[in-house]
């Protein structure tokens, strides 16, 4: 995994990135084409796009899946394709017709990605073995998700047994939040959700990259179950605060006390304790 909203599968030794585009995972299919040949992926790409069986289901999807698309532009395309002199590039496809199933990326970490029923389809143009282990891998990352999903219900669920024992002093120091500073507290963040990483984290997002620069994610994929549960009672407690007209000063001091308190309460909290 490296960043939300996106993860690498490894498919037979090839690393496929995975991408969540709007409510849809997106498959590259630049990483896809390197594994017939590293080094042409997009020349691959095109010779797949002028097949004309490729063109024809690239226009089903589209018709069945995408209300914009241009079925006019989309019949030229049709009638040229299978040509010697046909050429049709992932970019022209997308202009042209008004494509949604793919997706064209610029620089470092760009490609072309394409709709997972898509993907598939090109995979098994690949290797009918390969599109296989790629379908076992994609929805091995479902199942995962799925998982996570379902423990996130169960969090929810239990908050409410939770909250009412935030009232004891605790334990531990190691995930405790430390105490903002007066230096702190007269800075003006640039976005509440900075406000609430200082009351909690003791930093910013920025302020953790600087620090973690090879880390995936942000500072908030990385806290622990109890730190998270912290952050959303912080933020429903910071929306009471706002509409109370507390300055973002007196707003960082009560988070961060309150964050303190219930992080030590959590920390010995035999609930908490059974989720991980």
């Amino acid at each position: 995994m490296s960043k939300p909203g996106k993860t690498t599968l490894d498919v037979q030794g090839t690393n496929v990135t995975v991408i969540r585009q709007v409510s849809d995972d997106f498959i590259s299919l630049t990483d896809i084409a390197k594994h017939k040949e590293p080094g042409r992926s997009d020349h691959v790409i095109q010779n797949w796009m002028r097949s004309r069986n490729t063109i024809e289901f690239l226009g089903v999807w589209e018709r069945l899946n995408n209300t914009d698309f241009k079925p006019l532009e989309f019949e030229g395309f049709k009638k040229q394709a299978g040509l010697n002199s046909f050429v049709l590039t992932p970019r022209q496809w997308i202009d042209t017709t008004n494509a949604s199933g793919l997706v064209s990326k610029s620089g470092r970490y760009g490609g072309t990605f394409a709709h997972k029923d898509i993907a598939f389809e090109f995979a098994s143009w690949i290797s009918v073995e390969f599109k296989l282990y790629l379908i076992k891998e994609f929805q091995r990352l479902k199942d995962d998700e799925s998982d996570r999903l379902k423990l996130g219900w169960n969090l929810q669920r239990t908050l409410s047994k939770i909250n009412y024992r935030i009232h004891t002093d605790a334990i531990r120091d190691t995930l405790i939040p430390p105490a903002v500073s007066n230096a702190q507290a007269t800075l003006v963040y640039a976005n509440e959700a900075d406000l609430l990483n200082v009351a909690l984290f003791g930093q910013t997002a920025k302020q953790w990259r600087d620090s973690n620069p090879d880390a995936d994610g942000n500072i908030r994929d990385h806290a622990p179950l109890e730190q998270l549960v912290v952050l959303t009672n912080l933020e429903s407690l910071n929306a009471v605060l706002i509409r109370q007209g507390l300055t973002q000063a007196d707003r960082l001091h009560k988070l961060n006390e309150i964050a303190i308190s219930q992080m030590r309460t959590l920390l010995n909290d035999d609930t908490m304790k059974r989720l991980k």
